[in-house]
């Protein structure tokens, strides 16, 4: 067999905040399938890197009083210790704030400017008049102009997939502020996506993507391709565009180029040939795993930025779909919103590797991680059957032959239908339908278990003279479960390895039987699952929600003391009409509101919001405020009522009622 030449690449976390079990589905569908890849002698690497640059960074550091350098750094260390727990193997873990991120990302930029391909325009821009800066496609959101859904992005649309420009979406609001952003000119920098049409249309129906994706790319081109915005404008954290001063690459021109970065450097520490992978002449393979809600820019912005600048194009984009918890989306309030280290404070990362691969096919689709279920398939699949099979034979060949196995095996054939069954297997783990292979090896456990139960060696033991028989039937039984090891090491390669232990022998595709060889005395390899260790994550999820928290909660705060509903009934609230706005003298958080609801005097109320509003912006909004508050007695004055607000340690919100409402009105 010839051996194959691979380079792997997983989607770059964003390095401003924790790894959760959502993005572990991609991490661990990559690393099953590259170990795979190793496993039958394949020249594979795998590569990634942090993805550091933008503004929410910037934002962050500048919260916590650090500088983003530092940030980025504290957060990859983290980061890299999690991917290590759950056995994700890189060969190189990087970051895109690297010296080699930025000398690809300026030679592709230029080779794509001096051949025409950038175009520069001056644009009308969000712009938060409170942050004062322009405002990145992320923290603008309101509804899609497409379908109307609410609460949307500025750059796509995560109920139709539409894609647009902020400017595009119907009632934004900035996520920093709550205001409505102003509209603001500046120069950007533009790479013209049309000019690659041609190219794009061959390249993304030639097989490089899934099937069901390609109706998604139809409407791309049916649209047409617009030029693609790859500026931003200081203040922002990232590389400045070459002969541009204080223009910056946007984000998503230079986290991808972290792929060949991470790879550089990997070639640069062990002497590889860089070229050999990323020249327009590569014969080698390369591939990207992604989540489905990144396609656009792996299939069209990418493939683009490489071909116009003169590198090979992926060899296919593999899309996978969301993690959902127990049916629903993600939630911390339910404590389904898991972060890697509250999973593995608690349960063995191989757990969750095996249950994902027993979910994972090839398709776009979601995958479901049902709490119940996971134990239960966890509990009867590894432990009830796979595990079962070298606890049932071991102890027999240890304490009766001094860990010698038998001369020869008690049943050829049969062990020669588990190594037949390798070949179905090994197409299954190539094409990414793990839960096939998972299928099918489990099916194959189910066969040993039936015969270990019809050679019932724990009868033959208490018959004289049948030592011999014994020892061939273990013999058997620990080579099936050997193999059966052998197609679960890309899944389960810290069991693979305490296999490979407990065997003296390593673990491999397809091995030969163990005859005429001494083993070690066995260990158990894997604990049953336990309710109380599920209850636990859930517990620390929620109290991982509570530690970050706001400090000054609303009403709407799930975590605050539970009330009846006389006592809600005695909260007065009411629509009120903000007809004045002011700065405090020194108060650093305060705004004094003067707030109309509909009786004879306005109220005056202290708020804290000066962080996320500019007075001005608020005079002749609607909110909603407590009326029937005690008055409070201030340093500044007397406050007459509470106005509404929720936050969410990112931002804080007044809330304000639809279109319609009117001073004094009482909700109900």
């Amino acid at each position: 067999m010839t051996q194959r030449k691979i380079l792997v690449t997983s989607a770059l976390p964003y390095a401003n905040g924790s790894i959760h079990l959502g993005h572990l589905v991609e991490y661990i569908q990559t690393d099953i399938w590259v170990r795979f890849q190793k496993l039958l002698g394949n020249t594979c690497y795998y590569v990634c890197a942090d993805d550091t640059h933008g503004t929410a960074i910037m934002l962050r550091a500048e919260k916590e009083g650090i500088s983003p350098e530092t940030l980025i750094d504290r957060v990859r260390q983290e980061h890299i210790q999690d991917f290590t727990d759950f056995s994700i193997e890189f060969d190189n873990y990087h970051s895109t704030h690297s010296p080699e991120n930025k000398e690809f990302s300026n030679l592709i930029y230029k080779r794509l400017r001096d051949a025409g391909h950038i175009t520069s325009s001056s644009v009308k821009q969000a712009f938060d008049p409170v942050k004062n800066l322009f405002l990145p496609d992320r923290f603008i959101k309101g509804e899609c102009p497409r379908c109307g859904a609410k609460d949307q992005y500025g750059d796509n649309c995560e109920v139709c997939g539409a894609t647009y420009n902020p400017t595009d979406l119907k009632n934004p609001v900035s996520v920093l502020s709550g205001v409505t952003p102003i509209e603001k000119e500046s120069e950007h920098f533009f790479m013209n996506l049309a000019n690659f049409e041609a190219f794009l249309q061959a390249w993304t129906s030639s097989g490089t993507l899934q099937a069901e994706t390609m109706n998604k790319l139809t409407e791309w081109f049916t649209a047409g391709l617009r030029p693609w915005d790859i500026s931003r404008d200081a203040p922002y954290f990232g590389f400045e565009i070459p002969d541009q001063p204080n223009k910056y690459f946007y984000v998503w021109l230079d986290a991808p180029v972290g792929y060949m970065a991470s790879f550089k450097n990997l070639c640069d520490k062990r002497g590889l040939n860089f070229e050999e992978f990323w020249s327009t002449e590569s014969k080698a393979e390369l591939y990207h795993f992604i989540g489905k809600d990144i396609l656009y820019f792996h299939a069209l912005f990418w493939p683009a930025m490489l071909h116009g600048a003169g590198f090979r194009t992926p060899s296919s984009v593999f899309a996978h779909g969301f993690l959902t918890v127990d049916g629903q989306k993600m939630s911390k309030s339910r404590g389904t919103f898991i972060t890697a280290r509250t999973y593995l404070d608690q349960l063995n990362p191989e757990y969750l590797r095996y249950y994902f691969a027993a979910k994972l096919g090839n398709r776009v689709d979601d995958i479901d991680l049902n709490l119940e279920d996971f134990s239960q398939r966890v509990n009867a699949d590894l432990v009830g059957k796979v595990v079962n099979i070298a606890s049932r034979c071991a102890g027999f060949i240890s304490k009766r032959f001094s860990g010698q196995l038998s001369t020869t095996l008690a049943d050829t054939a049969l062990y020669q239908t588990f190594i037949d069954a390798g070949q179905g297997i090994a197409t299954q783990y190539e094409s990414r339908e793990y839960h096939r292979a998972v299928r099918d090896i489990m099916a194959l456990a189910d066969k040993a278990n039936q015969y270990i139960d019809e050679q019932k060696p724990w009868v033959i033991a208490k018959q004289a003279g049948n030592d011999e028989q014994l020892q061939q039937v273990c013999t058997q039984g620990l080579n099936l479960f050997r193999v059966l090891m052998g197609y679960l090491a890309p899944i389960l390669p810290v069991m693979a390895k305490k296999v490979a232990d407990f065997f003296n022998a390593p673990t491999i595709w397809q091995p030969v039987a163990l005859l005429t060889h001494t083993i070690n005395p066995y260990e158990a390899l894997m604990q049953r699952i336990e309710p109380k260790q599920i209850e636990a994550i859930v517990t620390a999820s929620k109290e991982d929600l509570q530690m970050t928290a706001p400090a000054n909660k609303t009403l709407s705060d799930p975590l605050q003391p539970i009330i009846n509903y006389d006592d809600f009934a005695k909260i007065d609230l009411r629509i009120a009409k903000i007809v004045n706005a002011e700065q405090v003298d020194g108060a650093e958080k305060l705004l004094k509101l003067t707030l109309d609801i509909g009786e004879d005097m306005p109220r005056t109320v202290f708020a804290g919001i000066k962080s996320a509003y500019a007075p001005e912006a608020l005079i002749g909004r609607f909110t909603v405020m407590v009326a029937n508050l005690a008055p409070r007695k201030m340093r500044f004055g007397l406050s007459e009522g509470m106005v509404l607000a929720a936050g969410d340690g990112s931002g804080l919100w007044i809330l304000s009622p639809d279109t319609g409402a009117q001073a004094g009105m009482r909700v109900k």
